[in-house]
């Protein structure tokens, strides 16, 4: 991105909706407009060289389309709404993907409507109908976690001839969440800790999978089953409830094996939808923050919000 255009870009407002009007949207000649015009300034040289005058006809002629087209083309940017729906978290490495919106308030339809992030080749087309709206989606993928801008858009057209390019520049205020990524091999679960105030000498395996098992019952919930030993032994286990109930299986950034921050954090998620997978009461214990153990999909996305902030 040139300099010329960052300056323009940190000029734009931050806003989730916006209305094209004659302030915001602008025109200039495309490539094959340059060659157009350079084809017109020579007829009209051999018409006046030449005394034509069907040159005359054709070269005013093709001049008129060129400025119909150029007044069709903005007309069909003009007096657009557009509205951003805000992006949902998304884990490192992968892409958010971006809805947006377009309001069209006229009985025609607004013809080869282009989105793209600002900056990128890769276009979204669309036709807007009449009095109707139409949703583009796009996707940009951040390289870090954290709390992300939504990158500024542009939306162009260069309908009808392709002589003239209409287009826009829109910086949305929304903000996209990125989680660390999960590690791809990580350790085994940590063993749990003992509940305070409470002697028990079972153990939980550095599997994550704890000692206590017994015979499955005809009424046991489908979580309790340990499907492992089951496959292994070619019956149905269960896990002992209400001998796991005396553990808390504790994630703590301090004991993940890993030196570096982002190392810890992409183990701690790994292991954090590991236990969510297996329906493990967890907590979460950060150098700044401790969550208490529990599950279910308020507590997984607050502590994905814990590691991607922290």
């Amino acid at each position: 991105m040139s300099r010329i255009q960052r300056w323009w870009l940190a000029r734009l407002p931050l806003r989730d909706s916006v209305v094209l009007t004659q302030r915001n949207v602008y025109i200039l000649p495309t490539g094959p407009g340059f060659m157009l015009g350079a084809t017109l300034l020579v007829l009209l040289l051999a018409s006046i060289n030449y005394q034509l005058n069907l040159g005359y006809l054709l070269t005013f002629l093709l001049a008129g389309c060129a400025v119909v087209g150029m007044h069709v083309g903005h007309a069909t940017m003009r007096g657009m709404s557009m509205n951003l729906i805000a992006p949902e978290p998304q884990f490192c490495g992968s892409s958010a993907v971006i809805s947006i919106n377009i309001q069209s308030n006229r009985r025609s339809i607004r013809h080869g409507i282009g989105v793209a992030v600002s900056g990128s080749e890769h276009w979204i087309w669309t036709d807007v109908p009449g009095n109707a709206s139409a949703t583009v989606h796009l996707a940009f993928k951040p390289n870090r976690r954290g709390l992300h801008r939504v990158p500024a858009l542009t939306l162009e057209t260069r309908f009808p001839l392709g002589t003239f390019r209409v287009w826009t520049l829109w910086r949305p205020a929304a903000q996209v969440l990125v989680y660390p990524q999960p590690e791809m091999l990580p350790p085994s679960l940590p063993t749990g800790e003992p509940r305070a105030g409470v002697a028990t000498t079972v153990q939980i395996h550095t599997s994550g999978e704890y000692d206590g098992v017994r015979a499955y019952r005809r009424g046991d919930p489908l979580k309790w089953i340990v499907w492992k030993k089951a496959a292994k032994a070619d019956e149905l286990v269960s896990r002992d409830a209400q001998q796991a109930q005396r553990f808390e299986l504790w994630l703590d950034q301090r004991h993940t094996g890993a030196t570096d921050p982002e190392q810890q954090l992409s183990r701690l998620c790994a292991w954090l939808l590991q236990a969510e997978k297996q329906e493990l009461d967890y907590g979460l214990r950060l150098s700044s923050l401790e969550i208490k153990p529990g599950h279910g999909a308020g507590h997984r996305k607050r502590c994905l919000e814990a590691l991607a902030l922290c």
